[in-house]
């Protein structure tokens, strides 16, 4: 039975739960549970929605993770890594000879398996005896969830299933793929209802990481960019910015210092909007690596250099990696006198040559570093488990800096609230005002997210992609979407995306 339809017709929800690893829950599973006798009270369909928030792990655990497989394909990173072999899927996209069968069936998997347990959760909170606010909220957070990965879903994949109710037996061979503007309205549906469900804020101490109002404009505002719907992508995006530079009515502020943003236990602070949670209690061990099981956050291990050595106290101290996501020398030609560059790229080529480190180049080497999610040797867990999976640095999903410069995009990129958007981001790292422009929001998209998984998108996005990554094999009309899992094919109504084997 493959893969997915297999998700999706799951009986037993007590892996699901043991699965569950955000802050804002700790749930010791007692026995197994089917579909059909749980949901007894609050409490399950609590759990229930923690299981539902999981496979947001996806950005940033497990080996394969969002961020590292959308560096990969940018113009910005080389996938890297030990050898030419080393993370095939990651190697084939970087490079453009992706294929179905190279394609890690888990970015199609486990986006729908969140969205399966949301669908279940969906069903069946109306019979839950319990009270109404906290049903309304789980709903709330269900459809946030659900939207969220057939975001990530249309995105990757464009044409997909579009699945609301859980599937049966008697029903799963029977899944066709939708149009992209059918899964669009879908996604709109979901996170226009989910707002006025949700709460505007969250106890972090208890609760961060649950989605509230202002994560929900935010991921609309941003859905109804990628479908250009300018004017409504900028209204809902005006909401959680507020005033550019000040704190919005959500409570969202942009940090003073830049690179505060990547201080491991700066978690859930007053630029972040939806993120990532990671912790190292856990002890995520290699039996259970990439399950969802595991706690830790893989990006930090994965970008850290190979055999590293610190000579002095002139280089970081830092724990070895794997050497995936370098950056290029076009990327640090873009961003060497930008004042962000320091804690966006480590440069260990000139660490090296000085006598303050050593280090072994791994596969495509330029001794560039992602700089933001390197390990480090005080965030080493000294727990159970493997140590190189057991970090616990957050990673954001939606921050501010992101949202700022969404809105003017939105808004044309033109006008006096464009400008203070933009000068906003500049001010913030000490840049200088630059008139507003369509460029300049683009340059300034590349350099303040860099190396958080959002450039491909935006190149596809702004038709870019074929002139800037045309050297690297992408072809238009193709490459704009990903291959659609071999397996996933197999037995069943769904069809290859065009031009893949």
């Amino acid at each position: 039975m493959k893969s997915t339809h297999y998700i999706l017709i799951i009986a037993v929800l007590i892996n699901t739960m043991a699965s569950c690893k955000k802050d804002f829950v700790d749930i010791q599973p007692q026995g197994q549970f089917l579909t059909s006798n749980y949901y007894q009270n609050k409490e399950q369909a609590f759990a229930a929605l923690v299981a539902a928030y999981d496979p947001i792990r996806k950005n940033s655990g497990g080996f394969e993770n969002m961020i590292a497989l959308m560096n990969s394909g940018s113009d910005d990173h080389y996938t890297g890594g030990g050898n030419a072999s080393d993370g095939n899927q990651l190697q084939a996209f970087s490079n453009y000879t992706m294929t179905s069968n190279l394609m890690a069936g888990s970015y199609w998997n486990d986006p729908y398996q969140g969205i399966f347990r949301a669908n279940v959760l969906l069903q069946k909170l109306p019979d839950v005896p319990m009270d109404e606010e906290s049903r309304t909220r789980f709903a709330g957070e269900a459809k946030a969830l659900r939207a969220l990965y057939y975001f990530n879903l249309v995105r990757m994949f464009g044409r997909i299933p579009l699945i609301m109710e859980p599937l049966t037996a008697a029903t799963m061979y029977d899944v066709e793929q939708s149009a992209p503007e059918a899964v669009y309205a879908q996604i709109e549906k979901d996170l226009t209802e989910a707002i006025d469900a949700l709460p505007p804020t969250v106890a972090l101490a208890t609760e961060g990481g649950r989605f509230t109002k202002g994560a929900a404009k935010a991921l609309l505002g941003k859905v109804y960019l990628y479908e250009k719907k300018n004017d409504l992508a900028a209204a809902q995006l005006a909401e959680v910015n507020g005033t550019p530079g000040g704190t919005s009515a959500f409570g969202y502020k942009l940090l003073d210092n830049f690179a505060d943003l990547w201080v491991v236990s700066n978690k859930f602070n007053t630029e972040s909007i939806l993120e990532e949670t990671h912790s190292a209690a856990g002890n995520s061990d290699w039996g259970f690596w990439g399950s969802g099981r595991d706690e830790g956050n893989t990006l930090n291990v994965m970008v850290g250099p190979r055999s590293y050595e610190r000579k002095d106290n002139a280089a970081p101290d830092l724990p070895s990696g794997w050497s995936f996501n370098v950056f290029t020398q076009n990327f640090y030609d873009f961003i060497k006198n930008d004042p962000r560059a320091e804690a966006t790229l480590l440069d260990l080529n000139a660490l090296q040559t000085a006598g303050h480190a050593d280090y072994i180049p791994g596969y495509m080497n330029t001794g560039y570093f992602l700089n933001k999610f390197l390990p480090r040797k005080s965030d080493v867990s000294t727990g159970g488990g493997a140590t190189e999976l057991n970090y616990r640095q957050n990673t954001y999903v939606i921050r501010l800096a992101d949202t700022y410069l969404m809105e003017a995009e939105a808004l044309g990129a033109t006008g006096a609230r464009a400008q203070a958007l933009l000068d906003a981001v500049r001010d913030r790292v000490g840049l200088p005002s630059i008139p507003v422009s369509m460029n300049a929001i683009k340059n300034e998209r590349r350099a303040e997210l860099a190396g958080e998984g959002h450039r491909w998108f935006d190149l596809v996005r702004w038709g870019d992609a074929p002139a800037v990554l045309g050297s690297r094999g992408f072809v238009a009309g193709k490459h704009e979407v990903f291959p659609i899992p071999f397996r996933e094919l197999q037995g069943t109504k769904l069809t290859q995306n065009p031009n893949y084997d």
